[in-house]
């Protein structure tokens, strides 16, 4: 979401490298790039001017007059200083109350309600272990109530029944009898939108509110939808004590502004970011590492813990015991590495969450890789068992047939073998010391210290 304006802050900063000094027109200049980057990435005027000022204050003073590196020490005031737009300490979604904890969805249509109420609901089971009871009260729309049963039933959360015509207030507050009945540890309630913001709808949501006696009203906006995304954010922040807000769509080619914006204009915090399709796709937000990742920084510890949830450490371990065993890597064990990598969201995100410099170098653009890898995974399910075990079988007419069940070019093919070659006497070199660091590495659950390969 932020590529466009990671790159054009990158480029205002690169000004100050090289600096023997920091003088108030260097700072001038490197600020007025910094204020066209998030003009341009669709903040709001005057949370910019806001911004901007108070860099240039931390700036002008001694912390980077007297620095070595002028370009790194400004770089660390806006880092602090986008930390603080974002909402400094990192808020969570607080837990610390007598369930039937009651969470309340609110946002216009389109926002992505019905389905951050199934990601929250995966979420809160997966982390907390929680019972959770939806329901829906968007009685206008009866696809909408259908769409959040069958998030319920994916997720494994329960689900109330309503329908259309029932009074909306009425359906959160048997929902709430029905969650106190059934000994569940949340309530999320799934209300109804408009493509505006109209009267009706802001007394029907504080309605709803009042007859479930929501903990948490948190407002869900689409990070796509720009200066928009503030108007409605000012609304229903005036017609409900709002406690959050949801990022949905993070993951789109947005500019986002809203991100930047929202917790502004509204002094809401931000507490979870929707970042894919997936109902695994819901992030809680947190300030510093947002903040890093705008400026170009990276997120690696996200990654990490991408990798701690997503990589399947005993399939790990069996692929090193069968390598230190000399049984060899076969095209069975590179598709299983491959869904790995599909498993924490494509090459795409995973380098979204490398420093901009290391990304930079990848050979392929993420989303390339990301259709390179679904195409690998193809040819290899185009293979028999016999093929995939003993890839030395596999002449010019099995490259034929298996180039059109994948529906890809023989070269395709022969790209992928010849890449596989290579890994294979990689995995050859894995034995011995090395290896008994990476088992011992996957088993603490902390990267090995291997030594580079030359």
């Amino acid at each position: 979401m932020f590529d466009k304006l990671t790159e054009r802050l990158a480029a205002a900063v690169q000004g100050l490298r090289g600096r023997g000094r920091v003088t108030e027109d260097n700072v001038a200049e490197t600020l007025r790039e910094v204020r066209l980057a998030l003009l341009e990435a669709d903040v709001a005027l005057p949370v910019v001017k806001s911004f901007t000022e108070s860099v240039k204050a931390r700036a002008l003073g001694a912390e980077v007059a007297t620095s070595l590196t002028p370009g790194q020490a400004f770089i660390g005031i806006l880092h602090r200083e986008m930390v603080a737009l974002l909402g400094e300490s990192q808020s969570g979604f607080a837990l610390n109350v007598q369930p039937p904890q009651v969470v309340l969805l609110a946002g216009l249509q389109g926002a992505g309600k019905t389905t951050t109420a199934g990601k929250l609901a995966l979420w809160l089971k997966q982390t907390h272990r929680r019972r959770v009871l939806l329901v829906s009260t968007d009685v206008r729309r009866p696809a909408a109530i259908l769409q959040l049963e069958r998030l319920a039933q994916s997720v494994g959360a329960d689900f109330f029944p309503s329908a259309a015509g029932e009074d909306p207030a009425t359906i959160a507050r048997t929902a709430l009898e029905a969650a106190r009945r059934g000994v569940y540890e949340t309530l999320i309630i799934d209300t109804a939108g408009r493509l505006h913001i109209d009267a009706e709808l802001m007394a029907e949501v504080q309605a709803i509110d009042r007859a479930a006696g929501a903990h948490q009203r948190l407002f869900v906006v689409d990070a796509m939808s720009g200066q928009d995304a503030l108007n409605s954010a000012r609304a229903f922040s005036a017609a409900l004590d709002l406690t959050g807000i949801i990022l949905s769509k993070a993951d789109g080619d947005a500019r986002g502004g809203a991100a930047l914006s929202v917790r502004a204009v509204t002094g809401k915090p931000i507490i979870f970011l929707g970042v894919g399709e997936k109902l695994e796709a819901l992030q809680p937000f947190d300030p510093e590492r947002m903040a890093t990742r705008i400026l170009g920084m990276g997120d690696v510890v996200s990654l990490v813990e991408d990798m701690q949830r997503q990589v399947d450490v005993n399939q790990a371990e069996k692929l090193a015991r069968k390598v230190a065993s000399g049984k060899g890597f076969n095209l069975l064990d590179l598709r299983e590495q491959l869904e790995q990598v599909r498993r924490l969201g494509g090459m795409s995100a995973v380098m979204d969450k490398l420093p901009a410099q290391l990304a930079g170098r990848a050979p392929v653009p993420g989303a390339q890789a990301d259709r390179e890898l679904k195409r690998q995974i193809a040819i290899i399910d185009s293979m028999t068992r016999q093929e995939r075990v003993r890839a030395g079988v596999i002449d010019g007419s099995r490259r034929r047939r298996i180039a059109a069940g994948a529906g890809v070019q023989v070269q395709d093919v022969n790209r992928l073998l010849k890449q596989f070659m290579e890994m294979q006497k990689l995995m050859k070199g894995m034995k011995g010391g090395k290896l008994g660091r990476l088992m011992a590495g996957l088993r603490s659950g902390m990267p090995p210290n291997l030594p580079r390969g030359r």
